[in-house]
């Protein structure tokens, strides 16, 4: 059956790839980005199933615009996908107050922008899918992400919250962690490095940028098979609340969920039995 798709991030990488995929199975879609004709231009020009609109994420008034031009030309909003990210690069130290609050305004407060913006659409018809691309690092803390890991951290911990806040109004929810993949999140109009520069960290910094920078385009994913996934696990009667992807991610998250449980039995001796009880 033919859904209404929102889609964030749509002018390039990733979003492009779903927004595809999602016209060529016959559902009408709502593609965003910051230039919408970048939209078009990706996507094929004007079509009937096709609504390009101009979106900044962190804009509070631009989320509900878009959300009601969406309610406006197809009638409802089935399907919420918070694809638009961006990059912040370095290490702690050099990356500036400002770069951090901004790496967290975009990759955080605007899904939840958008989200807060579509949910009272999807409430009202007790129906919808809140779909956030998070990420491994949004799992597994990693060098030289530590803005970005911050960030999708963050959105792991709302999405995994506003299941229980929303669930009851028949409005599902799927967090979306991919490893490596050809995104475009490294190329420059995605990716942010560092403005500080502290001499402890510089030959460190040197190597781990060329190192990303040499990533890009090289990733192993495959963003037309992520998004196919991607379409196959929002058709499912009962959509998963994570969706891990990547023959990176799959094993990492898998070792990573075990090194937690470890962790938990080896805090057992000094961790338990903390509780205030009153003497008898």
């Amino acid at each position: 059956m033919s859904k209404v798709f929102l889609i964030t991030g749509a002018g390039r990488g990733l979003g492009i790839n779903i927004a595809r995929e999602a016209l060529a199975a016959g559902h009408r879609v709502a593609a965003t980005a910051r230039n919408p004709q970048k939209v078009l231009d990706a996507l094929g020009g004007e079509q009937d199933n096709l609504l390009a609109l101009s979106l900044d994420i962190t804009s509070p008034d631009a989320a509900a615009a878009a959300a009601q031009a969406t309610v406006d030309r197809f009638g409802r909003i089935d399907v919420l996908i918070n694809n638009a990210a961006s990059f912040q690069a370095g290490y702690f130290e050099e990356i500036s107050d400002a770069q951090m609050r901004a790496q967290i305004e975009t990759n955080l407060f605007g899904p939840m922008n958008v989200t807060r913006a579509v949910l009272p659409a999807m409430r009202a018809r007790r129906s919808g899918h809140v779909v956030t691309i998070s990420s491994l690092a949004g799992v597994i803390g990693q060098e030289f992400c530590v803005a970005y890991a911050a960030a999708k951290f963050g959105v792991e911990g709302w999405m995994e919250s506003l299941r229980h806040d929303i669930e009851p109004y028949g409005i599902r929810t799927t967090i979306v962690d991919p490893g490596f993949f050809r995104t475009e999140l490294l190329v420059d109009a995605s990716t942010s490095w560092a403005e500080l520069s502290i001499d402890d960290y510089a030959e460190r910094t040197a190597e781990t940028k060329k190192m990303w920078q040499s990533m890009n385009g090289q990733q192993a994913g495959d963003p037309d098979k992520l998004a196919d996934a991607l379409l196959k696990v929002i058709d499912l009667d009962e959509p998963p609340l994570r969706f891990v992807a990547g023959d990176d991610a799959v094993p990492a998250i898998e070792a990573k969920g075990r090194e937690i449980a470890e962790q938990a039995t080896a805090s057992r001796v000094l961790g338990t039995g903390l509780s205030h009880h009153d003497a008898a």
